[in-house]
């Protein structure tokens, strides 16, 4: 399994920008693509981002689109979602994973393509 470290979470006030972190070991970024979910109490797990091992291209539910940006750095083996414009609707744990896939399908991914999860880290915004 790929193991992936979040971080970048916390109590961010309304309009905030936070960036998160999905570090992953050593050339995982050229095998996997890396999405990010969220999961907010009593709600599904969604979808937030996706970006593709293949060419970097990046993919956005549309509920973030304009305001969320997802990066990637392969020397640093890292993956960044950067957050802007936050809001309260945006409280929720999230989580980056591991997609056996080069090119992100959206981000709808089914869970059979998820190699591995992060942890994930809290995001709450409140003023």
């Amino acid at each position: 399994q790929v193991q992936l470290v979040e971080s970048g979470g916390g109590l961010v006030q309304p309009g905030g920008s936070p960036r998160l972190s999905c570090a992953a070991p050593e050339f995982t970024l050229n095998h996997y693509s890396i999405a990010w979910f969220r999961q907010a109490p009593g709600k599904e797990r969604e979808g937030v981002s996706c970006i593709s091992s293949s060419d970097g291209s990046p993919h956005y539910a549309d509920f973030v689109k304009g305001r969320f940006t997802i990066s990637r750095d392969i020397a640093k083996s890292t993956v960044y979602l950067q957050m802007t414009s936050l809001n309260p609707e945006d409280t929720a744990v999230y989580s980056c994973a591991a997609v056996f896939i080069y090119s992100c399908p959206g981000t709808t991914i089914a869970t059979a393509l998820i190699g591995s999860w992060g942890q994930g880290t809290q995001v709450t915004v409140s003023s």
